[in-house]
């Protein structure tokens, strides 16, 4: 398994045109065979930080949703809000506890 996390900062007073690109896409993303979680997350210390944890099957299925028609598109939405360059780790996954 893959794992993903990307910390992005967004301009002041973009927070919520960001959240409500995010949630236009996760329709998308949930039909993606692969893509096996994609959570949205915001640091309630600071509104401008969103976390997205994503979680994939494998590489394979990470490049397919980063190829899709709808994450480029989104893409091309999000360099109009970013504050900075995103931090995003992409990590194997060594164990998993979940109920």
């Amino acid at each position: 398994m893959i794992s993903v996390v990307a910390k992005l900062t967004v301009q002041e007073g973009k927070a919520e045109e960001t959240i409500a690109a995010f949630q236009a896409m996760l329709p998308d993303v949930a039909q993606e065979p692969g893509t096996l979680l994609y959570s949205l997350n915001r640091n309630p210390k600071d509104p401008n930080t969103i976390v997205v944890i994503e979680r994939y099957k494998d590489k394979d299925a990470l490049a397919a949703h980063s190829a899709t028609p709808h994450f480029k598109a989104f893409s091309q939405k999000l360099g109009g809000v970013l504050a900075g360059r995103p931090d995003i780790s992409v990590l194997e996954e060594i164990d998993l506890v979940s109920k």
